[in-house]
């Protein structure tokens, strides 16, 4: 498993590379932004694990360049920023998970490992099915031609199941893909709700005891 660590802080990052290659991951590090990006660009990587603060071009820049280019490696955010707007950004930015600094290395692999488990193939340009259109590298959700807004968790949630469509997918399945945190499935249920409000109820169909779908 080739990972891709972006971080300046040289202890940090030594640290790191060594708990990661105990882990049997094959570390490539770097300390700053542009080098980084060139890296995750060409790299072949089945993640990358980047800081925000990085000298000339930060963790923001990096992914949210990476998924303008139609780059989609998973990403896992660093930072010692914990605010929510903070976490939000970096989500709208297209990254895949964000771990606020001081982290547990046990989680840290744990979300990594959720993060490889995920499909990292090609990912259409626009997702469409029964109505609703998601951009994931413009964060465009349409219902019908008009715009919808959504929030950060909102939008990850629709993604995994217009991904999925027409396919049936599973509480635990989006609560891996979209929350990766340990979180109670219940949470799953709440947010189909948020997106069934502003959706529509008959745009997502609950299949009892299996999960949702996108309605044809």
């Amino acid at each position: 498993m080739r990972l891709l660590l972006v971080e300046d802080e040289p202890g940090m990052a030594a640290a790191l590379g060594r708990g990661l290659s105990a882990e049997g991951y094959v570390v490539d590090r770097v300390a700053d932004g542009p080098a980084g990006l060139e890296a995750a660009r060409f790299g072949a990587y089945d993640v990358v694990v980047l800081d925000i603060m990085l000298p000339g071009m930060s963790g923001y820049s990096v992914v949210r360049t990476l998924r303008e280019e139609q780059n989609w490696v998973p990403v896992l955010l660093l930072s010692a920023k914990d605010g929510e707007y903070d976490v939000a950004d970096g989500l709208d930015y297209g990254a895949d998970d964000y771990l606020t600094k001081p982290f547990s290395f046990v989680v840290l692999l744990a979300r990594l490992r959720s993060l490889v488990r995920r499909d990292t193939g090609p990912r259409p340009t626009v997702l469409e099915a029964g109505g609703l259109s998601l951009d994931p590298a413009t964060h465009r959700v349409q219902v019908d031609g008009a715009d919808v807004e959504l929030s950060p968790r909102e939008f990850r949630l629709l993604e995994q199941l217009l991904r999925a469509a027409p396919a049936v997918i599973s509480k635990d399945e989006l609560l891996d893909q979209v929350w990766a945190s340990g979180d109670d499935a219940n949470v799953v249920e709440v947010y189909v709700g948020y997106l069934r409000r502003k959706l529509g109820r008959e745009r997502i169909e609950t299949v009892r005891g299996v999960g949702y779908r996108i309605a044809d």
